[in-house]
């Protein structure tokens, strides 16, 4: 019986959390994006949930590290993947793009029980769980395969036809020809 109360009370408090979430209290990162998409995209970061990935997203977007960077990976109905500072800047030799990172150290994973769901804005990483550094995507759909795999440090405000309209790639690695660009990263306070 206690039981039944508690998820009846959560259930009828999910609603207002789901509401007050979606305006977080930030930092926001604000992307604007140019290419087939165009238009911007806020994403509110949760450094309660991973403060270390919140901080170094937020010192690479300050330095303008993530201006010009495009969407190197993009798997319609999946995600976008974007962030390599290294590699993947537009105007370069983007042809590595995916393979690094920034001069920052990598990052010790801080998975959560946060789902991933669309939205949902997550870290990229190699095998290795301690190697994410900058790269990261946002959620298309659902991927609950990903649930504890990766450090979830965001969630789109903002936006969500923006991403919705990134150019997807082709094949099952998703690289993309003629990517859409990251122009702008700032971060809201």
């Amino acid at each position: 019986m206690f039981n039944k109360i508690l998820v009846a009370a959560f259930l009828l408090a999910t609603p207002a959390l789901a509401e007050e979430a979606k305006d977080g209290p930030g930092p926001n990162l604000v992307i604007e994006v140019s290419g087939q998409a165009k238009g911007e995209i806020v994403i509110d970061l949760l450094p309660d949930v991973a403060p270390n990935h919140v901080a170094q997203i937020v010192a690479l977007a300050k330095s303008g590290a993530y201006d010009g960077v495009v969407f190197h990976r993009v798997i319609d109905g999946f995600m976008a993947q974007t962030g390599d500072v290294q590699y993947g800047k537009k105007g370069g030799d983007t042809s590595m793009a995916g393979m690094g990172g920034s001069s920052m150290p990598d990052i010790k994973a801080e998975f959560s029980d946060l789902p991933f769901e669309r939205g949902t804005v997550g870290m990229a990483r190699s095998q290795d769980p301690d190697s994410a550094n900058s790269q990261f995507f946002i959620m298309f759909a659902p991927g609950d395969f990903l649930n504890g795999q990766y450090t979830v440090f965001g969630r789109v405000i903002k936006g969500m036809d923006v991403v919705d309209a990134i150019k997807k790639g082709e094949g099952q690695n998703g690289e993309v020809s003629d990517p859409d660009v990251m122009t702008k990263v700032t971060v809201q306070e």
